[in-house]
């Protein structure tokens, strides 16, 4: 299956709290698009490595997305080697994405820097000939997504471009919750986290609200890019 978008995250919900609004509105606009997280979250300190994988399936059913798969890379500890490196090329070569979503460039979990260092080198590394690779028995064929964008997460950094998602906030905000063991529930005796204050996902809508007041809507996602971000004309701007 050839997707036109491909999301990578570091652990199941990086990719609904980065950028979910973007994908629901791909998606709503016929757009192809998978989801490919790296581990599975079992360092996280509430809920299970067996309920992430079930809360991440909910909310790829709320988003629409075409496939979701999880590489099972070891959480807090996967490198960005050869060995993991080939594993995210083969997922590349499979799915032949021409964009590509990964994890902030910069954050507060070592995983979001190391996910989207390994995941933008390994798009490199996916064009070349040379570098062999099997999935299912069968070779692949090289591929090189045209663009790598990273989405924003803990830390506030400036974005490159930003995304008019008005109208999908919803679809946001519910795939977000569909991982209901990790963030702010007053009934839960688990332990707090920096994600499961009340202030925390009340975040993802507001910071969503003041990158759209920037910009004379109602709510945007911030991206950053590899290489200048280009438009059409002066038209396209909005």
């Amino acid at each position: 299956m050839k997707l036109d978008i491909l999301a990578f995250g570091a652990h199941p919900d990086d990719v609904e709290l980065g950028c979910a609004a973007t994908i629901a509105k791909e998606v709503s606009l016929g757009k192809k698009v998978g989801i490919v997280d790296l581990t599975r979250g079992e360092l996280g300190t509430r809920g299970s490595a067996e309920l992430r994988d079930v809360e991440a399936t909910k909310a790829a059913e709320i988003l629409g997305v075409s496939v979701r798969e999880n590489l099972g890379f070891a959480d807090g500890f996967f490198k960005n080697d050869k060995e993991h490196q080939l594993e995210v090329i083969k997922m590349i070569r499979k799915y032949k994405p021409e964009i590509v979503l990964c994890n902030a460039i910069d954050d507060r979990h070592i995983d979001h820097p190391k996910g989207s260092k390994l995941v933008s080198d390994a798009c490199f590394l996916s064009g070349l000939l040379k570098i062999e690779t099997e999935f299912d028995g069968v070779s692949q064929e090289k591929w090189r997504p045209k663009q790598v964008y990273h989405y924003i997460q803990w830390k506030n950094i400036e974005p490159d471009f930003v995304i008019d998602v008005s109208g999908f906030m919803d679809k946001k905000i519910k795939s977000v919750l569909a991982y209901s063991s990790q963030f702010f529930d007053p009934k839960s005796n688990e332990p707090e986290t920096p994600i499961t204050s009340k202030n925390f996902t009340e975040s993802v809508e507001y910071r969503a609200k003041d990158l759209g007041r920037l910009i004379g809507v109602d709510f945007a996602e911030g991206y950053t890019s590899e290489r200048y971000v280009a438009v059409e004309n002066l038209s396209k701007l909005i």
